[in-house]
């Protein structure tokens, strides 16, 4: 017999969607830290930190603060807001592989939520109509991957600041993973990055939520060159 999901401990449910063994397939992708490797950008642990803590203040102002306004704007049903972040989402994906991760994710992730009873139908009805919204096709777009995970996280009540620190540690721990394979770095060595990172989430989390909408940015333009050139590297681990 089935477990209905919200007979399970919010804060369960939280480290669940934060786990990197969610299948949502972000084991595969190293948002451009291989090749940063590649580019001898990234040798060691101490280069590794300093790499994926310049990408955490990234995402505090780019993505991080888009999914600390669309998890209130999910609870309170507001779709203008929602196709808002859902435009800029698609807009701010500046390389194929960027596009890709955001879409495959995004839609792995609406795979495992619809049967885990974390959405419902006008819910997932609103989805379809923010990420169609504004485009010349009368298909429906894919969803992207932070307006999914800011859709199952409305659901958990929790207060906002710990649901975008666990989101912003899953991704830190995938990123160590990624550095151990690519760079690559032992177990000890990734511990020290984590801890780093572990430490400077919290500053983050107050920069997403301090963050207006017209002032989020993810303008980085070296990550995007080597996002681009990940496309054409010769040995990959990665899908990007």
């Amino acid at each position: 017999m089935a477990t209905p999901t919200d007979a399970i401990a919010p804060q369960l449910r939280l480290m669940w969607l934060a786990s990197p063994a969610l299948p949502i397939g972000a084991f595969s992708y190293s948002e451009a830290l291989e090749a940063a490797v590649e580019h001898g950008l990234v040798h060691d642990d101490t280069s590794a930190a300093d790499w994926l803590s310049q990408q955490l203040a990234l995402m505090a102002r780019g993505d991080l603060a888009a999914l600390a306004q669309a998890i209130p704007a999910w609870q309170r049903g507001d779709e203008a807001t929602l196709v808002t972040v859902a435009a800029w989402l698609r807009q701010t994906r500046d390389s194929a592989e960027a596009r890709l991760q955001s879409e495959q994710m995004g839609q792995s992730l609406l795979v495992w939520l619809r049967p885990q009873g974390m959405a419902s139908g006008e819910q997932l009805a609103m989805l379809d109509r923010v990420t169609s919204a504004h485009l010349a096709s009368v298909q429906t777009a894919p969803a992207h991957y932070i307006l999914v995970m800011a859709l199952a996280l409305s659901t958990i009540d929790v207060p906002l600041a710990q649901a975008l620190q666990a989101q912003a540690f899953g991704w830190a721990e995938n990123q160590v993973q990624a550095a151990l394979k690519a760079v690559p770095l032992g177990q000890t060595a990734g511990q020290r990055v984590l801890t780093r990172l572990a430490a400077e989430i919290p500053a983050a989390v107050a920069t997403a939520m301090a963050t207006p909408p017209e002032k989020r940015q993810l303008f980085a333009p070296m990550l995007s060159i080597l996002a681009a050139r990940h496309e054409t590297q010769y040995s990959r681990l990665f899908r990007s």
